[in-house]
């Protein structure tokens, strides 16, 4: 959850981690940049196997993120 990523945010340099990952942020506060932190995101693909296992939503295309933006 987002308030778990926080607090486990505590300490860690996120904009390197990130950075690591290929991943370019501008972010106004940490804050804000823990609300990003892959930790803070259920795994997507579970989901989508979940919701189409349920006939909820079909499986049509793969994405990549380019971009998050908030504000």
């Amino acid at each position: 959850s987002r308030s778990q990523a926080i607090k486990s945010s505590r300490g860690r340099s996120i904009a390197r981690e990130l950075s690591e990952k290929g991943v370019l942020v501008m972010a106004g506060s940490k804050g804000t940049l823990s609300e990003e932190m892959p930790e803070a995101y259920k795994n997507v693909q579970d989901v989508v196997q979940v919701m189409h296992d349920a006939g909820i939503a079909k499986k049509v295309a793969r994405l990549k993120s380019l971009a998050c933006i908030k504000g």
